[in-house]
């Protein structure tokens, strides 16, 4: 059976956490790279990943949503995402 506390804490870390994140970070390598009219090609790069990055978020949602997240998935997602905010707060 489904665990529906997994899935909505999930849904919460990404929505109400990576998301905003992902766009604010997005919109700054923009405000770089519109700044900066030279800007390097790292911050194209990092703006591809970004992006590819937020598809993903968006998939994960998309699949929560279609319920085709299965329990050990959800409890998988939802540690790899809580330790990647970890690492990225801890720089």
């Amino acid at each position: 059976k489904m665990d529906k506390k997994c899935i909505k804490k999930l849904k919460d870390l990404i929505q109400n956490v990576v998301l905003p994140d992902v766009e604010d970070y997005i919109d700054d390598i923009f405000e770089e790279i519109t700044d900066n009219k030279n800007a390097s090609d790292d911050n194209s790069k990092e703006l591809e990943d970004m992006q590819e990055m937020r598809k993903e978020f968006q998939a994960i949602l998309k699949d929560i949503e279609n319920d085709d997240l299965d329990q050990d998935e959800c409890a998988e997602l939802f540690d790899e995402i809580s330790l990647m905010i970890k690492e990225e707060e801890s720089k």
